[in-house]
């Protein structure tokens, strides 16, 4: 919800609307013939977060909805609230004015705010993820599998086993320096004699980067946190199924900790 002040208006803020569908049913009645709707200085109450800019830089970009809503063509609900801000927020407040940078539409905001830290380093961790298409459905299956066995035995936490793993397949000590890449070829017999699922509750694996175990590791992590779940893990061991002769999976499983509360 938007409402907006004069700098100096009196009026209280309970005369602002009470909820944001209301808000929104206001912004589409037409606004009044008035000549000067809008004073050059406004405070704008943005869902409790309060601003203040001119109009001048409201209007600026005509193809965002800041443009259109103190465009005149709407009437916007007003309070008496208002706060002085910089052109660019902190860091702990840059993706909660990105977020609303979306919703209004302003594409030089976003651009600004996205070269900057926390999001510019976003875009490089999701440039890593995306060699994981299966990253999020895995991170909703931790959350879920989490959440029932917590529920069917009345506890505070859960644990899952999690297999992460960078090598395609498992290879020995022996074969490794016969490779030079992340890649290595067997033929379609051979691939079949190692293909396997641990006995895991959720596996991520393989992928090609630089990034290894322990940076998919803290995304998986900080991925729960940002969604207000706390988890730890630590690794338990390896998978110690024997595949054929000599070779055995060997890949490393963790245990997950989901604490609810």
């Amino acid at each position: 919800m938007v409402v907006f002040s004069a700098a100096g208006d009196t009026e209280k803020p309970s005369d602002a609307m009470s909820s944001s569908e209301s808000a929104e049913d206001e912004f589409r009645k037409p606004a009044s013939p008035t000549p000067n709707l809008f004073p050059e200085v406004i405070s704008l109450n943005v869902g409790g977060t309060y601003f203040t800019t001119r109009l001048s830089t409201l209007r600026r970009y005509e193809d965002t909805m800041l443009a259109a809503m103190f465009s005149g063509r709407h009437y916007i609900p007003r309070d008496a609230e208002g706060l002085a801000l910089g052109a660019l927020p902190h860091r702990d407040r840059v993706r909660a004015v990105h977020r609303e940078a979306q919703y209004y539409a302003i594409g030089p905001l976003l651009d600004s705010l996205e070269d900057i830290q926390p999001l510019t380093g976003e875009k490089v961790r999701q440039a890593f993820l995306d060699l994981l298409p299966y990253y999020k459905d895995n991170l909703e299956r931790i959350v879920e599998i989490a959440k029932l066995r917590a529920m069917q035995k009345k506890a505070r936490f859960a644990k899952l086993k999690i297999c992460v793993y960078k090598e395609e397949m498992p290879i020995t000590p022996y074969e490794r320096p016969l490779f030079n890449s992340l890649r290595f070829e067997r033929s379609d017999s051979e691939a079949k004699l190692f293909e396997h699922h641990c006995e895991v509750d959720v596996t991520f694996g393989p992928w090609e980067a630089v990034a290894d175990v322990y940076d998919l590791l803290h995304c998986i992590v900080s991925d729960l946190a940002e969604r207000g779940i706390a988890a730890e893990q630590q690794c338990i061991g390896v998978c110690d199924k024997h595949l054929i002769n000599h070779y055995y999976c060997k890949r490393p499983i963790y245990e997950f900790k989901i604490t609810w509360w």
